[in-house]
């Protein structure tokens, strides 16, 4: 399990996808020229990204539809609400699916510090959106630029939720692990897989909490969420997204989807 590509083939999608590869950098390798430059693609096919590094500093995130980015064996969910940074010269891959109009601003090194020396979760609110929108597509003179560059700055921050997969390594959880990612529906209990697996229910536990911080059944709760994203993302009904996510009503799943994002998954899809 430490190579991970965790790839939500939806019901509907096309099964074939793009490759794309993309050059490893160091940070700031190359000497770019300006403090923050936009990019946006509406995605046409689902995509994978080989794993690559920028020399610059990225935030990612989407006007419409959710996509991942996998750093080592962690997985973060990115919408239009919560964006991820990715300091310069940190390897990641990443998988968006057909239909996302996905978003990227880079940031040069020399003028912009990293706002951690690891990938964070970062709060995308309207106004920082709207910031980035000018900074891409506004007409605007030296300083205008540079007042919103500085405003951007000082917006980004932390997110108070994010949708964080933490792919345990340990060879004991990796039947689960697959059978969970393979079908978030799966209903199989800690005590049917502890005597799946012929360990004790506290084994189990102690090896998901010791690869991911999460006990078992809040690491598949965290699964199966990330997977309902990526549905209402497509417009799904949540009643449906709340079936096909192995939960047996709209309210429990509700609870769940809250728990994890801040949100609830009416608010997100209407988002």
């Amino acid at each position: 399990m430490n190579d991970v590509v965790i790839r939500d083939v939806l019901p509907g999608a096309d099964p074939g996808f793009d490759n794309r590869r993309l050059p490893v950098y160091e940070a700031g390798e190359i000497d770019v020229p300006f403090v923050v430059w936009g990019s946006e693609e509406v995605i046409a096919r689902d995509t994978f990204w080989e794993e690559h590094a920028h020399p610059t500093h990225e935030l990612l995130w989407n006007e419409h539809g959710a996509s991942s980015a996998t750093v080592g064996t962690r997985v973060w969910t990115i919408t239009p609400t919560v964006g991820l940074w990715i300091p310069a010269g940190v390897r990641h891959s990443g998988w968006t699916p057909a239909g996302t109009r996905h978003r990227a601003a880079h940031f040069g090194v020399h003028a912009v510090p990293a706002i951690a020396d690891r990938p964070v979760a970062v709060e995308v609110t309207p106004l920082l959106r709207l910031l980035l929108d000018r900074l891409d597509h506004g007409d605007l003179s030296g300083d205008e630029r540079a007042r919103t560059e500085g405003m951007v700055l000082d917006l980004i921050a932390p997110a108070r939720n994010e949708i964080l997969l933490q792919i345990p390594e340990s060879p004991l959880l990796a039947p689960i692990v697959e059978a969970v990612l393979a079908d978030p529906a799966d209903t199989t209990t800690l005590a049917a897989w502890a005597a799946r697996l012929g360990v004790s229910t506290r084994t189990i536990t102690r090896a998901f909490r010791a690869g991911t911080g999460l006990g078992f059944s809040r690491w598949v709760a965290t699964a199966r969420v990330r997977h309902a994203i990526a549905l209402l993302s497509r417009g799904e009904d949540i009643e449906d997204v709340a079936a096909c996510v192995g939960y047996h009503s709209a309210s429990a799943f509700g609870t769940a989807f809250r728990r994890i994002t801040g949100t609830s998954p009416g608010r997100f899809r209407a988002g």
